[in-house]
């Protein structure tokens, strides 16, 4: 089976795992900060929604350079967020969906301000800058959801918040 074959069914969870979290940023919350050095939800949730784009990335260059100078999405309404997060979980399905395992075998760069971050095989970069900075990220944020009393969804089972219902639905 093509290595791209087995990272689908995983790509699939997580991407639907994420927006079910990503479906409960409320509007009105955005400027919301746990503390001062933190990232604000807003750009938690935004940065969180365009990381399924570094997977077609990945595919379609063999090394990003950032510069610093970078503009960040920066949605409005969970709306804007949703679209754009479902655009590019569609766009990189597509480009995973067609690698071949000589594409996820070459090696592929990160660069910022001129500096090397990592090189590694595309196939690592997936599991690593996508899915795990993906995963990480959706933490964060229902955390900071938490924080503002929102119930979180389960991820891999029922959350305490679904628990709580179920359980009252059972007695």
């Amino acid at each position: 089976m093509p290595i791209a074959q087995t990272l689908l069914p995983e790509f699939d969870q997580e991407m639907a795992n994420t927006r079910k979290m990503l479906e409960r940023v409320p509007d009105g919350k955005f400027d919301y900060k746990p503390h001062e050095k933190s990232m604000s939800l807003g750009q938690l949730a935004a940065h969180t929604a365009e990381i399924p784009s570094y997977a077609t990335a990945t595919m379609s260059v063999e090394r990003m350079d950032f510069t610093g100078d970078e503009k960040p999405f920066s949605p409005k309404t969970r709306q804007e967020l949703l679209d754009a997060f479902d655009k590019h979980v569609a766009e990189s399905r597509e480009a995973l969906s067609k690698a071949s395992d000589e594409d996820l075998a070459k090696i592929w760069t990160l660069t910022y301000k001129g500096n090397q971050i990592f090189s590694m095989p595309r196939s690592a970069v997936l599991r690593s800058m996508v899915m795990s900075h993906l995963i990480h990220h959706r933490s964060q944020l229902g955390v900071y959801l938490r924080l503002n009393n929102v119930e979180i969804p389960g991820m891999y089972g029922p959350s305490a918040d679904e628990m709580n219902r179920f359980n009252a639905q059972s007695a």
